[in-house]
């Protein structure tokens, strides 16, 4: 039993799910832990209010204090160094999604910027093939530790403070000022993607806990983690899934959407539309649905991405296209995710109970190469994803835009690949003949699917949240580095 406080800073829809719909804030507050989780501002009433228990003390991160912080502070200098803290990781492993991201970079910084690319690109060079390079790097962020949070770590007297990243976020003053103090740090993972994409961290950080041994070792050869601090704990976000907690009755999900029980459904998620629009594996997949032309009767439920929500941006252009080109189509249909609030958007947990039954229940999952094939594969739906290219991309002056048909080889998308969790359309007639014979029989690459999760999650029987909370509560009685 212990006495003592944590911090947690749930700074990310996603984290949310992570800490506090788990079973991660129950062990620790068994444990006789005080939990202070420090959030969004604008939803720390409706979070309290929500997750209320005793024990249990909700903070706001004071994003207005950061962004004003790193605008004010030297702000082109902190702004190069999180920039080179992300696309600096090593070459030992896979570069892929970090090289995508700097081509990005190249194309739509100001023409101020694009005249440092070139040292971006040198200094990058030597960060991915010196890991003293990286130590001076990660050093040299420490300068930047502000004084936002002096009041809640004098109230509260925190022996552990646990954020969702290593700093890769506004996550980094908090756990700046932590490690300043003396308190110990630890990070979760997150996203399936995270310790391939994002590299190193952006504050003194102790402890990790991660997914699986793949993870683990993108953190140790990409991020130049000690092997003794980086523990595998699953994913508790996913123990919902594996243990059916949020899934709908069939009858009551089709009803939610309209959806017709005699036809067999198809599901597709947006993604990737930072780089690519979706428009054109969307059409391909109306059309096959609109025409009848598949082996079966079909009917398509299409998920549109946060980003769709953008105000005024090129991705709500997309959203309301697609919406123009389904108008007619009564066999399309629609889904939005459905916003947490503040700045934590679209990105949240509010919308499990729908994600999770638009994959149990989809005869044919498809999206590009989303981390939803990892949640799908756990329902053991069939997988495809499709790389249809808009040509010319998003077509528009000073927006990058990145080819489907090359990130077949990132990271995760290549282990999806290499596993044979599921199948990669690249035009309408490869993505048909894939879905006909998905539609025919179900059952194939079920065996793959299953190791892919296996491989990828590590602990399938729901335990993964009690196994993290357990974790973090040995830091906390430890206490100390």
């Amino acid at each position: 039993m212990t006495d003592k406080t944590i911090f947690i800073s749930a700074d990310h829809g996603l984290s949310i799910v992570y800490f506090l719909q788990t079973d991660v804030l129950p062990t620790l507050l068994e444990s006789g832990a005080r939990v202070v989780v420090l959030t969004d501002d604008g939803i720390r009433d409706q979070i309290a209010a929500r997750f209320a228990q005793p024990n249990l003390i909700i903070e706001g991160l004071r994003f207005r204090q950061c962004r004003e912080y790193f605008e004010k502070k030297d702000h082109s200098l902190q702004y190069w160094v999180h920039f080179l803290r992300w696309m600096g990781g090593s070459n030992r492993i896979n570069t892929n999604a970090m090289d995508g991201h700097l081509r990005q970079m190249g194309h739509e910084a100001s023409p101020r910027a694009k005249r440092l690319m070139p040292v971006i690109r040198g200094l990058t060079y030597l960060l991915r093939r010196s890991r003293l390079a990286r130590q001076a790097l990660v050093n040299f962020q420490r300068r930047y530790t502000p004084n936002i949070y002096a009041d809640l770590f004098e109230k509260y007297q925190p022996s552990l403070v646990v954020a969702s990243t290593p700093g890769w976020r506004w996550d980094r003053y908090l756990l700046r000022e932590a490690a300043a103090r003396g308190i110990l740090t630890a990070a979760v993972i997150v996203g399936w993607d995270n310790p391939s994409s994002y590299r190193l961290p952006g504050a003194p950080v102790d402890w990790i806990t991660c997914w699986s041994e793949i993870q683990k070792q993108e953190l140790v050869l990409g991020s130049d983690w000690k092997p003794e601090r980086v523990h595998v704990g699953g994913i508790p976000s996913y123990d919902g899934y594996f243990r059916g907690t949020w899934k709908m009755s069939r009858e009551e999900y089709f009803r939610l959407h309209g959806l017709d029980p005699n036809r067999k459904l198809l599901s597709y998620a947006c993604s990737f539309v930072t780089f690519s629009p979706n428009f054109a594996n969307i059409r391909a997949l109306a059309e096959l649905v609109n025409q009848d032309a598949l082996a079966e009767p079909v009917q398509l439920l299409i998920r549109l991405h946060p980003n769709h929500f953008q105000p005024g941006s090129l991705y709500e252009q997309e959203a309301n296209r697609v919406r123009e080109l389904i108008r007619d189509m009564p066999h399309v249909h629609l889904v939005e995710p459905v916003p947490l609030g503040g700045e934590l958007g679209y990105y949240s947990g509010e919308d499990m109970p729908e994600k999770a039954s638009m994959m149990a229940y989809s005869d044919v999952f498809l999206t590009v190469y989303s981390t939803m094939v990892v949640e799908t594969a756990i329902h053991d739906r069939p997988i495809v994803s499709v790389c249809i290219d808009e040509p010319g991309g998003w077509n528009t002056p000073g927006k990058f835009s990145l080819s489907l048909q090359e990130i077949g080889e990132w990271p995760t998308h290549l282990r999806f690949r290499a596993a044979g969790a599921g199948r990669v359309a690249y035009n309408a007639g490869q993505l048909k003949e894939i879905l006909n014979l998905y539609l025919r029989a179900p059952e194939t690459d079920s065996a793959q699917r299953r190791q892919f999760i296996q491989d990828e999650c590590t602990f399938t029987d729901g335990s993964a949240g009690r196994r993290t909370g357990e974790f973090l509560c040995r830091l906390l009685e430890r206490g100390e580095a």
